[in-house]
């Protein structure tokens, strides 16, 4: 199986409906305070369950969602079936949108699951969809020194500050059992260090810096502002 293939399956990482709840409220509000005009044209890729959209919808002109996960796809089609600032892409999609069309592209919690060849073609056609100007926003990267157990803490200091403490050692529990846990040892997470993401970014046409903190929960973690040269 690849990571492809369990995302696309019936499965969550979360241990509890008001740890998702939580985790896209916090998304949500990150992801609004990056639009700096009711007229851009907001791209989301990796986006999952996407919770938060009609609200990061109701801040930008379009918002395009896109999951590579084929399931993934056909529920957001049908969540957003009649929301018309939200279109839900294909890859067909994807690639055939306009150059230099977006203001703003987001990537949260995706490249971990990429090789490098493919965190770099990601990056190539954010730069190609970008206006100059636009910034991609690239968050929740995992540097080389962490590791599961910092996982581990931060979900149990993000469950203590949202009370689902109970909910996230029976969660942490299953997840030991879990395919993810399989498949996080046999295909290891793609890390970056902030001096490689930084080149990788140049390379591609950004000029780009590490946000002072991370998108999600965890801080170990990072969250990067690119702007396209």
């Amino acid at each position: 199986m690849s990571w492809l293939e369990f995302w696309n399956h019936d499965q969550s990482i979360y241990v509890s409906e008001r740890h998702k709840a939580l985790h896209y409220a916090r998304l949500t509000e990150d992801y609004v305070g990056q639009i700096v005009s009711p007229d851009a044209m907001v791209l989301d890729y990796g986006c999952s369950d996407a919770l938060g959209a009609p609200d990061v919808a109701r801040a930008c002109k379009r918002l395009y969602l896109f999951d590579a996960a084929a399931n993934s796809e056909a529920a957001l089609r049908r969540r957003f079936a009649n929301d018309e600032k939200i279109t839900v892409l294909t890859p067909e999609d994807l690639d055939a949108l306009s150059p230099a069309s977006l203001d703003l592209v987001i990537c949260n919690s995706v490249l971990q699951y990429l090789s490098l060849e493919e965190c770099q073609r990601f990056f190539e056609l954010s730069g190609a969809k970008l206006k100059r100007g636009g910034r991609l926003i690239v968050a929740d990267v995992i540097p080389p020194n962490a590791g599961i157990i910092g996982d581990t803490l931060a979900l149990l200091a993000f469950a203590w500050r949202g009370a689902f403490m109970i909910a996230a050692l029976r969660g942490l529990v299953a997840t030991y059992f879990s395919d993810y846990r399989k498949l996080r040892s046999t295909f290891k997470l793609t890390t970056f260090t902030e001096r490689d993401i930084l080149d990788r970014l140049a390379a591609a046409g950004f000029r780009a810096e590490r946000n002072k903190s991370n998108f999600t929960h965890n801080a170990a973690r990072m969250t990067f502002i690119a702007t396209r040269i």
